[in-house]
């Protein structure tokens, strides 16, 4: 349908799961998409089959933003959606919790769509036509109900909530088009789940059922509501939660 043609998207995370599903949907769309990842194999064969381009993105680490920036601007001269995907889990409770992983999550995880955010509006407000964009910001359920066996992860996600609000809000004020939204997926069928699956395979019972659709979400199902919230289908969308998680967050877990 061309929803995105032409436009130039820069995903994080691009090289698996989610994000590798967004990037495939996203040129199928029309647009030129650029794949932000550490994982430069993995990331180089989703470019490749996307016709896009591959980026060595630690959405942690400022200069390799400033560097894409950099390399974003001289070759396309423009940047219409930045989808920052790019997120980790660690898989400890408050009690197991040491300083060094603490530090890890909060700086990809949060850290990372900050300074993704900070890119974007930056190169979205060099647009030729005026500040203009669409800013995704992948947030997750654990935002609303905390997972206690990752309090780190619980906090980011919490964080990328409202900071995706206080973006939308500061740029709308500034008289700048370009929107940012955060996307809340459920539990879903990507490589993020793979050591908790592979420590104990009769998780997978678990995780379908954390949904009352009975069972977990697809990679290209996420990807479908970053579409939208990237196109002009969502034009007046701004500030907003967009839950993709199967009716988890709908009903009491005990009715």
């Amino acid at each position: 349908m061309a929803r995105l043609q032409d436009r130039v998207a820069l995903i994080t995370g691009g090289a698996s799961g989610i994000g590798a599903a967004a990037a495939r949907l996203f040129a199928a769309e029309g647009a030129r998409v650029i794949v932000g990842d550490v994982q430069a194999d993995l990331g180089s064969s989703v470019a490749e089959a996307c016709g896009g381009l591959f980026l060595h993105l630690d959405v942690a680490h400022e200069p390799d933003w400033r560097k894409a920036a950099a390399t974003i601007q001289d070759r396309y001269g423009r940047l219409d959606v930045v989808f920052n995907n790019a997120g980790v889990v660690s898989g400890r409770s408050i009690e197991d919790l040491d300083l060094a992983t603490w530090d890890r999550i909060i700086g990809i995880n949060l850290t990372g769509v900050m300074l993704g955010c900070q890119t974007a509006i930056r190169l979205m407000k060099a647009n030729p036509e005026g500040p203009r964009g669409s800013i995704i910001n992948t947030a997750s359920t654990a935002a609303y109900a905390a997972i206690p066996g990752d309090p780190a992860y619980s906090a980011t996600k919490s964080g990328v909530r409202l900071l995706s609000k206080a973006v939308a809000v500061h740029c709308a004020r500034a008289g700048y088009a370009i929107r940012c939204n955060s996307l809340h997926p459920g539990a879903t069928d990507t490589a993020i789940l793979a050591p908790a699956l592979q420590a104990a395979p009769q998780m997978i019972d678990a995780f379908n059922r954390m949904s009352p659709m009975g069972r977990m979400a697809q990679a290209s199902e996420v990807a479908a509501v970053a579409l939208f919230l990237a196109s002009d289908d969502a034009s007046y969308v701004t500030g907003a939660e967009y839950l993709a998680d199967g009716g988890m967050m709908a009903g009491h877990p005990g009715i």
